[in-house]
Order: C-alpha cells, then sequence, then structure tokens
C-alpha cells in the first residue's frame, strides 16, 4: 500500500513540477522602446545585476522603435542599528540608492532616485552573515531595476 501511494505521490510531483508554466517578467516582453546605452557608476555589485537586467531589453535592436539612455549611478551603505550591551552589532541595515537619468536625443526627460533598505539580525557565522548580505543586496537592486524600467515603460506610454 506504501508503494503504490508513494508512486502516487510522485507521479502528482512530476505533473506539478512539469505543468508549471514560470516566465521572468521583463524577458518575454516586446516593448515599443529599447535601450541604446547604459552608463553606470558606484557599486559594482549593484550595477552588475542592473545592467543584467537591461540587457535583456537592449537584445531587441530595433530601429523603428524610441531609443533611450540611461544614466545611472549606485550607492551601498551598510549600518549598525542596535548594538548589544557588550557594543556587539545586534542588527545592520543595507541602503541602497540608485539615482537614474532618462535620455532621449541626448535631452534629460526624467530624473529620480530610489532607496530600498533592509534590516537584517547579525549572525554568528561570518560565511552565513556575508551570503545573507549578498542575497538581500541582490533582492533590493533586482527590485530597483525593476522600477526603472516600469518607469521607461510608463513614459514611453505617454
Amino acid at each position: 500500500m506504501n508503494k503504490i501511494f508513494s508512486k502516487l505521490i510522485t507521479i502528482a510531483l512530476i505533473f506539478a513540477t512539469f505543468s508549471c508554466s514560470y516566465k521572468p517578467i521583463f524577458s518575454e516582453i516586446n516593448y515599443n522602446f529599447q535601450i541604446e546605452e547604459i552608463i553606470l557608476s558606484g557599486d559594482k555589485g549593484i550595477n552588475r545585476i542592473i545592467e543584467k537586467k537591461f540587457s535583456m531589453i537592449m537584445k531587441n535592436q530595433n530601429s523603428e522603435k524610441k531609443n533611450f539612455s540611461v544614466i545611472i549611478n549606485s550607492i551601498k551603505n551598510k549600518e549598525i542599528i542596535s548594538n548589544d550591551s557588550k557594543g556587539d552589532p545586534l542588527k545592520f541595515e543595507i541602503n541602497i540608492a540608485v539615482a537614474y537619468k532618462i535620455l532621449e536625443n541626448g535631452k534629460i526627460i526624467l530624473e529620480r532616485k530610489i532607496e530600498k533598505s533592509n534590516i537584517y539580525n547579525n549572525k554568528s557565522d561570518k560565511f552565513e552573515l556575508d551570503q545573507n548580505e549578498k542575497n538581500i543586496t541582490n533582492i533590493l537592486s533586482e527590485i530597483i531595476s525593476d522600477n526603472i524600467i516600469s518607469s521607461i515603460i510608463n513614459l514611453n506610454d505617454n
């Protein structure tokens, strides 16, 4: 009886896994604009994530679409929020600020700044703490890059 039950669960899991239709949000959308140039300055890790998101839009080169250039400056700060009685950190905050400009034909048509932050607990294992910080930075950077792309979409709709 247990063998039949485990086989049924395995088959159900296989069907559930292969029937998912996961698609990344910004990868297969056909935009009516393109990014012709990205100028990045600031934190290299944040810029790498933003550039990866924008590379999906830059691949669809089409002369009939509107061309935009993007200038991005990113800053990452890590601060101690609270300490224990010995003075050791208990909580940290990562704050990522990205100032960006959207240009069309060399003229600035949009200039904004986006800030995202996250508070997290200290860990005794420094490797685990470092991995946690990298994950938080990646997530916040992806959120910011999605916001920049959305602002270009909204700008282009007007």
